[in-house]
């Protein structure tokens, strides 16, 4: 019960942060690239310090990676045929063999092809994740956050028992 209000709590001050609706979309958008490649990748590392150092949001990152997460893995089969025909195609051959050759890029696993077509597909949609993610907190601002902020069930869950001890232990 107490995870489920941190999960809310957290979502709602997601949304209702002053961070620019641009600034929690480029966090959901980095969060995506988390969320639908495999977890131990030498791009996440990457997309992690990206997350951590840019002024984007890292609660929209952590939303994004929940939400991505899971549809990663339900697209597991489908990265697997893209990474596999990017490595098989013969235009590649001679990058593929000199990002091997290159010092610490092996280390990236970019040759497994769930990473490499989890990456590839990560890229051709991260503009529209992005798009798509702002257009959305925009308008959830503009129509639904004042009404939210001000629901019964808010309220509730703000007055609840559970809601106010959590609130004295939760770090600022």
């Amino acid at each position: 019960m107490l995870a489920i209000l941190k999960l809310l709590q957290s979502l709602f001050k997601t949304l209702h942060s002053q961070g620019t609706p641009g600034q929690v979309a480029a966090g959901i958008m980095l969060g995506a690239g988390l969320g639908l490649s495999p977890i131990l990748s030498g791009h996440n590392l990457v997309l992690f310090a990206a997350l951590v150092l840019l002024n984007v949001s890292f609660g929209g990152g952590m939303l994004g990676m929940a939400l991505f997460t899971p549809l990663g893995f339900l697209l597991d089969p489908v990265f697997n045929r893209l990474g596999f025909a990017l490595l098989d195609a013969p235009g590649l051959q001679g990058l593929w063999t000199s990002l091997y050759n290159t010092p610490l890029v092996p280390y990236t696993s970019f040759n497994n092809t769930v990473t490499l077509g989890a990456l590839a597909a990560w890229v051709v949609l991260a503009v529209p994740i992005y798009v798509g993610a702002k257009a959305a907190i925009a308008t959830y601002r503009a129509k639904y956050g004042v009404r939210v902020e001000n629901s019964r069930l808010m309220k509730a869950v703000k007055a609840s028992k559970a809601y106010n001890v959590y609130t004295w232990f939760r770090p600022e």
